[in-house]
């Protein structure tokens, strides 16, 4: 992975100014696994996606002779052996020994022992990976066949609406300051914020993915927007939703206000790529502004991107986009089948490419940056925590009734929670369901 810092920085969209720091210090069982991920990430780049933990032990772990990963994957092995006995509270062993099973994978990738590629998935982020039913992919052309205006090829009827909301990308500070902030209101009202949080907003280039966000630790984020590609209105919307509010940034200022400085659980000081941490924040990313932002909030959205944009479009043309990207969103999951046909059925490169160009309808260049990420060594398995996850999590927060949702939601945002273990939660309920 490159480096990834702004080539401009836009301007602090939120006024915090970052909380205080304070660290306490990790017990053993932390102190060890922060020093097992530091040191397995001093041999993969881009596998520590952030770090706020203690300065000494980052020092240590840059400043000591590299381990060779067998020994690191031994070293997770007996680190999991010991979470049963020193974790203290369930929920903590549960996701201790869920991310060290990651870890010991990825270092014994890193020693070269190869995985079939499913197996390789399950064990990074303690869920199966999915494909898309075959129907899904009809269902969509269907609905986009209604919702699209015009005639003849439904690609070409998609990227001519497409193009007509591209926002320029010397507009786009403009139109990041104006959503932002709205974001904020909509998620803080609803799930809080810690005191002092802020997010900055950069424009980048060269990267296979749409948008990222850097978690700095003191509640600050960095959030870049590649723009690579034609950036539509309605995808900036989510892209800035899911990395600042009520995404990636906020997840990141709740946990470690909750999980680092108030509870003491030091291992969330560290964000790793490739783990089951991955699933849940990808998934809870791309499910929050369901619970921030209703359809109406979402059309004034819209039509205000737009305005900002330069764009000449209102608000009809704001209710159309709403059902093309209603449907289009269960295509989600389709960069996952094709990283499938690729890691696992052997598909070529170019086979790929025409499936994702004519069964998930995307254009010829989104298809190449997709085929780029699931390719890419880091990222390769990555692409199942965003339909999967999203699944998963809407499954689980629905599951308890509407009403209850968002606070489930909320949980999501604060707690050590996994994988399997939503997923077992779902299968108790659901068995509960049939005994009543």
């Amino acid at each position: 992975m490159t480096d990834g810092r702004p080539t401009r920085v836009v301007r602090w969209t939120t006024p915090g100014v970052g909380g205080q720091t304070m660290v306490p210090a990790p017990d053993p069982l932390a102190r060890d696994y922060l020093l097992l991920a530091l040191r397995l990430g001093q041999r993969i780049e881009g596998l520590v996606d952030g770090y706020f933990g203690p300065r000494d032990l980052k020092a240590q772990a840059e400043t000591e002779q590299l381990r060779a990963p067998e020994r690191l994957a031994e070293d997770a092995a007996a680190l999991r052996a010991r979470v049963g006995a020193e974790a203290g509270a369930e929920d903590r062993a549960r996701w201790l020994d869920s991310q060290l099973v990651a870890l010991e994978t990825i270092a014994r990738g890193e020693a070269g022992e190869r995985l079939p590629y499913e197996e390789e998935v399950r064990r990074c982020f303690d869920a199966a990976p999915e494909r898309l039913p075959a129907a899904t992919y009809a269902r969509v052309r269907s609905e986009l066949a209604a919702a699209l205006p015009g005639t003849g090829e439904l690609r070409d009827r998609l990227a001519a609406w497409a193009e007509r909301f591209v926002v320029p990308v010397d507009r786009l500070p403009e139109v990041v300051d104006w959503l932002v902030p709205r974001l904020r209101e909509a998620a803080v009202a609803r799930f809080g914020a810690p005191e002092g949080e802020s997010v900055r907003v950069g424009l980048v280039t060269g990267q296979p993915w749409s948008g990222y966000n850097w978690y700095d630790g003191a509640f600050r984020s960095r959030v870049d927007i590649n723009t690579d590609l034609p950036v539509r209105g309605a995808d900036l919307i989510a892209t800035l939703a899911h990395e600042t509010y009520p995404g990636h940034h906020l997840e990141h200022a709740w946990k470690e206000a909750m999980l680092v400085q108030e509870a003491g659980r030091l291992e969330s000081s560290i964000l790793l790529i490739n783990t089951p941490e991955c699933y849940v924040s990808e998934g809870l990313a791309e499910l929050g502004r369901r619970y921030t932002v209703d359809p109406a909030a979402w059309r004034e959205l819209l039509v205000g991107t737009y305005e900002s944009s330069g764009i000449a479009a209102g608000p009809e043309d704001a209710d159309r986009q709403s059902m093309i990207s209603a449907a289009m969103a269960a295509l989600r999951g389709a960069g996952g089948d094709a990283a499938l046909m690729l890691h696992a059925e052997g598909w070529a490169r170019a086979d790929v490419q025409r499936f994702l160009e004519e069964e998930a309808l995307m254009d010829a260049d989104r298809a190449a940056k997709r085929i780029d990420f699931v390719s890419h060594p880091l990222w390769r398995t990555y692409v199942f925590s965003y339909a999967g996850g999203e699944r998963l999590l809407r499954r689980w927060c629905d599951s308890d009734g509407p009403e209850q949702a968002p606070a489930r939601f909320g949980r999501l945002l604060r707690e050590q929670l996994t994988p399997s273990g939503l997923a077992e939660s779902l299968s108790a309920e659901v068995a509960l369901d049939l005994t009543a």
